[in-house]
């Protein structure tokens, strides 16, 4: 099991050696334009086409919550566009923020299975807590579980 490291820094810069991805969630409504998603198109605009491609063609392929699609930007590089997000509302009308855990469990699982097949570590903001409105102690475990335990390098970067 390894320890996810915490650094002060750029998520859309991962630091370190070797295959890397760089995970973020997204919402189920075919929306991009603030937030951490906001830095990535100015790193490259291939995630954001793939994300509004994938979107347009969700009547084909596995578009939802708890999917998770992986963009090749650098030949050791991904983005895994991570469906974890229901709607973009703040609050929805019963006052419940648009973060869900358990999709972004299952999209955890499945980038955990991707860093396992290309040895890549694994870097991210702290997904679902802007605009998703989600809590990092209800997120944290869930990335422990589903790559740290799994003995995959975690590096969480938090904006100065």
């Amino acid at each position: 099991m390894k320890s996810i490291t915490y650094v002060r820094g750029d998520a859309t810069q991962p630091q370190g050696e070797g295959p890397k991805i760089i995970a973020h969630v997204c919402n189920d409504i075919g929306r991009w334009g603030k937030g951490f998603v906001v830095a990535l198109s100015k790193r490259s605009r291939k995630p954001e086409q793939a994300f509004h491609d994938w979107f347009a063609e969700r009547k084909n392929n596995d578009y939802g919550l708890g999917a998770v699609q992986f963009v090749p930007i650098e030949p050791q590089l991904w983005v895994a566009n991570m469906i974890g997000q229901h709607k973009i509302k703040v609050k929805g009308d019963d006052g419940t923020p648009p973060v869900r855990y358990a999709a972004i469990e299952a999209a955890l699982a499945k980038v955990g299975d991707k860093s396992l097949e290309l040895g890549a570590s694994v870097h991210m903001p702290r997904i679902g807590c802007g605009l998703a409105g989600g809590q990092w102690e209800l997120i944290e475990p869930l990335i422990s579980q589903q790559l740290s335990q799994r003995g995959i390098e975690v590096v969480v970067y938090d904006w100065d």
